[in-house]
């Protein structure tokens, strides 16, 4: 039976190895807090399998060799003070072992510390409000799908339901400090690249921060179900140089004065 489950199980893995478009992993980002947030979930991950493959060939080998049908009796012993410990102690420094990188982690995505720019980010229902205190800028982002494509009256594009009108920029290789909360009710702001997620709550202001690698555009979305729009409240955010980041700011500040 196992010989002929095996190529079952190759047959089904092959196709999604060989197809890169299949992502079952966490995203490496575009940080290091992400990197780091990746690889200490890959470290996490094979110990977990090491202690998966330890403790089911262990009971796997005890179902077919200690058998009853083979003559082989369950043991009458109800308790052992040796084992327990053993089993108690082993658990114990694993967790710790594991836990002590994680809290490095964790404390460093929580130290907003020495920013160069804050951006504050505000949930609505069911859109996003950014704002600049440094540049004195805020503005709206509101999906920029048209109807026609939701209510399927024309064939939907590439973009359909993560692009806005007006994305939220940052420039790379500098530390942005980001402040969310919620004018109405609890959304949430998640961008997979930049490797964490923050809750959107009224009332309360949440602290996280980010320090982008590359350029690029990044996508995300809001992660808390806020309501029957709540899929249409996508993040673009652009990452781009210092240079393109002042000629962006620039511009946006004619927007509103114009206005």
């Amino acid at each position: 039976m196992l010989v002929s489950i095996i190529p079952l199980l190759l047959g089904i893995c092959a196709p999604l190895t060989a197809d890169a478009s299949w992502k079952w992993n966490m995203t490496e980002g575009v940080t290091d807090i992400s990197l780091e947030v990746f690889n200490l979930h890959m470290r996490i991950f094979w110990v977990c399998v090491v202690i998966g493959i330890i403790v089911f060939s262990l009971m796997i080998w005890a179902i077919i060799f200690h058998r009853k049908s083979l003559g082989h009796q369950a043991a009458t012993f109800h308790e052992n003070v040796y084992v327990e410990i053993v089993w108690t102690a082993i658990p114990f420094i694993i967790l710790v072992c594991m836990s002590i990188p994680a809290t490095r982690v964790l404390i460093k995505m929580e130290d907003t510390a020495e920013s160069d720019l804050t951006i504050k980010v505000v949930g609505y229902q069911w859109f996003w409000g950014y704002e600049y205190p440094e540049e004195g800028l805020s503005y709206f982002s509101n999906l920029s799908t048209p109807m026609e494509e939701i209510q399927n009256k024309v064939p939907k594009n590439e973009f359909y339901l993560i692009q806005v009108d007006n994305p939220v920029v940052i420039p790379i290789d500098k530390k942005i400090r980001i402040l969310t909360t919620a004018a109405d009710v609890q959304h949430s702001f998640w961008v997979p690249a930049l490797g964490f997620k923050k809750d959107a709550i009224p009332g309360f202001i949440n602290e996280s921060w980010t320090k982008i690698n590359k350029p690029g555009i990044y996508r995300g979305r809001c992660a808390e179900l806020c309501g029957f729009k709540h899929a249409y409240m996508p993040i673009e955010l652009h990452a781009v140089s210092w240079d393109e980041y002042q000629e962006w700011v620039k511009k946006m500040k004619m927007q509103q004065n114009n206005i």
